[in-house]
């Protein structure tokens, strides 16, 4: 089997460790240049199974707020990140709303709710 190597730089902590990872499999996975042991976990992870937190906005029914900015209580695979915007472009919020409220539950059976981070609307057509 062919060894896959790859670089990337950590985003966990502020070192920004630039590292690279091989792996010959799933079980077999070495880690070089990480300053501490969260870079190690999050190579492992990027490389077996990335995933990422999404923030954006949705529509409103609002003429002085036109989007609402909203984000996902969990993180997504990052290969459904463009399935996920598609489905939260299709959401339209009306009716007074507070930051924290839930506007739609386990989008794409991905156990990730859409959560309001500021307030003006509720109500979710599609």
């Amino acid at each position: 089997m062919d060894k896959n190597i790859k670089e990337m730089i950590c985003i966990v902590c502020p070192n920004g460790c630039r590292m690279t990872v091989s792996s010959e499999g799933p079980d077999e996975i070495a880690v070089a240049g990480n300053r501490c042991v969260r870079g190690k976990s999050f190579a492992i992870k990027e490389m077996t199974n990335p995933v990422r937190s999404l923030s954006t906005t949705v529509r409103t029914d609002s003429e002085k707020f036109p989007v609402l900015p909203v984000r996902l209580s969990a993180e997504i695979p990052k290969d459904r990140i463009f399935d996920m915007m598609g489905e939260i472009n299709k959401i339209r919020v009306t009716g007074p709303v507070r930051p924290g409220a839930v506007l739609a539950k386990n989008l794409l059976g991905l156990g990730a709710d859409l959560i309001a981070t500021a307030g003006i609307a509720t109500k979710v057509r599609k």
